[in-house]
This record gives structure tokens, C-alpha cells and sequence, in this order.
């Protein structure tokens, strides 16, 4: 990939920022703290580092392996700055974001890379587990509680 014609590196780039855009709308809907543009520009970042590496001409796949090796231990730490836990409540909020700004990041690399159906397939299956996960995750909770015996009450307590 030395020499990406302009039309195909603006397609890999612009489907960074659209992919990452639409994970981030999902999280702005939502009202939490990273959403649209934190997950199109982690995209576009993710994309852009691709593309350079790869259009290197002695860049070999082991520098590339490399590089995405990096760009998702990096983004790590940006998902780790949303979340938070409460010890008082003993729960935690923010990982299902934190795990968005990951995808996104994969998501980049898999634009980056032209990748197009992996970029389509994973985007459809993450908006599928953002918009019904959620759902189903409660009604399985309010399922698992109703199956679970009542807890006796002992005198000696």
C-alpha cells in the first residue's frame, strides 16, 4: 500500500470518523461522558497511524503488528479515564463506554486497513449488544431474582 490513491485514503479515513461517529452518537444518547466526537477522532487516530505505517515502503507486517499492538494498549488508557468506581455503592459505572473507545479504536485499524466488511459486520454487531444489551441484561437480573428462594429470617441474628 506505498502509494494510496486520495479517493481510497479519504474513504479509509472518512469511514474512521463515520464508524467512530456512530458508536458515539449511541453514547451521547445515552448521556455518558465520551461520545461522538471522542470515538470519531479515537477512530480517525487509530485509522491515520494505520495508514502511515502501512504506506511505509520498508514497513513490513511486523511493523504493522506492532503499531496496532500500540494504538490499542494506548487507547486502554483512555477508556480507563471513564471509569469510575464507587466503593461506598460497591459498583462500578463508565466500562461499557470504556470498551466503546476500545472498538473504536479496532475500528480504525480495520478502516485504516480497508477492511471494509469487518468494519460493517463489528459496527452492526456493537450497536446490536449497545441497544439491546442493556435490555436483556435486566430482564435476565429480574429472571435470575424470581428463581432465587427467599432468604430465611434466623432468630439467632
Amino acid at each position: 500500500m506505498p502509494n494510496l490513491e486520495w479517493i481510497e485514503l479519504a474513504a479509509r479515513l472518512g469511514g474512521a470518523v463515520l464508524a467512530g461517529a456512530i458508536l458515539g452518537v449511541n453514547r451521547d444518547l445515552h448521556r455518558k461522558p465520551a461520545g461522538l466526537r471522542t470515538h470519531a477522532l479515537v477512530c480517525l487516530g487509530s485509522a491515520v497511524v494505520v495508514v502511515i505505517v502501512a504506506s511505509m515502503t520498508d514497513a513490513g507486517a511486523d511493523a504493522v503488528a506492532r503499531v496496532i499492538q500500540g494504538v490499542v494498549t494506548g487507547v486502554g488508557f483512555i477508556g480507563a479515564g471513564v471509569i469510575l468506581h464507587h466503593d461506598t455503592e460497591h459498583r462500578v459505572e463508565g466500562l461499557t463506554t470504556a470498551a466503546s473507545i476500545w472498538l473504536a479504536a479496532a475500528l480504525g485499524v480495520a478502516c485504516g486497513s480497508g477492511h471494509w466488511i469487518t468494519v460493517l459486520l463489528a459496527l452492526a454487531l456493537t450497536l446490536g449488544v449497545l441497544v439491546f444489551g442493556g435490555p436483556i441484561e435486566r430482564r435476565c437480573e429480574r429472571w435470575l431474582r424470581r428463581d432465587e428462594p427467599a432468604e430465611s429470617k434466623d432468630s439467632d441474628s
